[in-house]
């Protein structure tokens, strides 16, 4: 399939405060500044025509445009904060573009810079499963959950005791922690390495995603999060083992 002429819009949030690792979106991975992996990758979609950064922050911003994104504008301090939600900046940036530019896509992506090992291959079978998925609001990664939620626990109220998450009623089984996973349903977790939504789901819905949601898949070593120091360990091994694969 060639390029599409539909406008896709690829939407980078890098904020400067990070409570974990401080300026992670620009910390260095094998030689590399965090956010430029997904710029770099982003850059080789097929089918993206638009790639934009929105940051509060001027050396992101800087390090963001010399490596091929735009930074259309600096994103204000009230919706750059460790509660602001995805919809708030996403709104904030498709009201910018629309306003400053009458620009407006047909499909937004949210693409993290903390998923580094997301590829443009990810990105584009994501943008060709919503397109091909009438009827679907937005699409998002998933993988197999590496825990069952059915063999998961909470503390009692007391503080004493453990007892299982999910009650009997909720999973059909006596003892589900002492049961073999196989026998359950499979679960999935969305693996955060991207949002893939139309126009409307953000404007009207005011949601990431929307009513109807589809999905597809990506390898765990694609989907890892970067939050901890940890983290950057990991995919430094991980982005190393796939270039020798």
């Amino acid at each position: 399939m060639g390029k599409t002429k539909k406008e896709i819009l690829a939407v980078i949030p890098a904020r400067g405060g990070s409570k974990g690792v401080p300026k992670k979106n620009i910390k260095l991975l094998c030689g590399k500044p965090l956010i430029v992996w997904t710029i770099t990758e982003a850059k080789k979609s097929k089918y993206l025509t638009r790639i934009i950064v929105s940051t509060d922050d001027e050396e992101i911003a800087e390090i963001a445009k010399r490596n091929g994104a735009e930074v259309p504008f600096l994103r204000p301090s009230e919706i750059s904060g460790d509660l602001s939600t995805d919809v708030e900046f996403l709104l904030h940036a498709l009201n910018f573009l629309k306003q400053k530019e009458n620009y407006e896509p047909e499909i937004v992506l949210r693409l993290p810079p903390t998923s580094p090992l997301r590829t443009a291959k990810n990105i584009d079978e994501g943008i060709i499963k919503l397109l091909n998925t009438p009827g679907a609001d937005a699409a998002r990664p998933i993988l197999e959950a590496p825990k069952h939620p059915y063999k998961m626990w909470k503390i009692s109220a007391d503080g004493q005791w453990l007892k299982p998450f999910l009650s009997k009623e909720f999973t059909g089984f006596e003892e589900p922690h002492n049961i073999a996973r196989q026998l359950f349903p499979k679960v999935y977790i969305h693996t955060g390495a991207m949002d893939i939504m139309r126009l409307k789901t953000i404007r009207e819905l005011k949601s990431t995603s929307g009513n109807k949601l589809t999905y597809f898949f990506m390898k765990p070593e694609e989907s890892i999060n970067i939050d901890t120091p940890l983290d950057f360990e990991i995919a430094e091994y991980l982005s190393k083992k796939m270039a020798a694969s």
